[in-house]
């Protein structure tokens, strides 16, 4: 069974480095970095041992905002369906 059906399956709603990383098809080096960057998607310390955690909502949030914001997934964004310009009138003087 896939990684991301076995989460569903159990429904955990806090998952550790290693599933979050797995969950978005990362590696966990790159969940530490963009948390250190202060970038990716949210986490928090969670238990005694303050170990970093990833709300399974949040998660998903998070991918549909990257896809929001990606110009390729919102036709919004594309810069081919952009209205074109004029230019100004621009008369040089000496």
């Amino acid at each position: 069974m896939p990684l991301v059906e076995y989460l569903r399956t159990i429904d955990r709603a806090f998952l550790g480095v290693k599933d979050a990383a797995a969950y978005l098809g990362i590696s966990p080096r790159t969940l530490y970095i963009w948390r250190h960057r202060r970038q990716g998607p949210p986490s928090f310390r969670l238990g005694a041992r303050g170990r970093v955690t990833y709300r399974l909502d949040a998660l998903d949030a998070w991918v549909r905002e990257q896809e929001r914001a990606d110009s390729r997934s919102n036709p919004l964004l594309n810069p081919a369906n952009a209205v074109p310009q004029r230019r100004a009138d621009c008369t040089a003087t000496a």
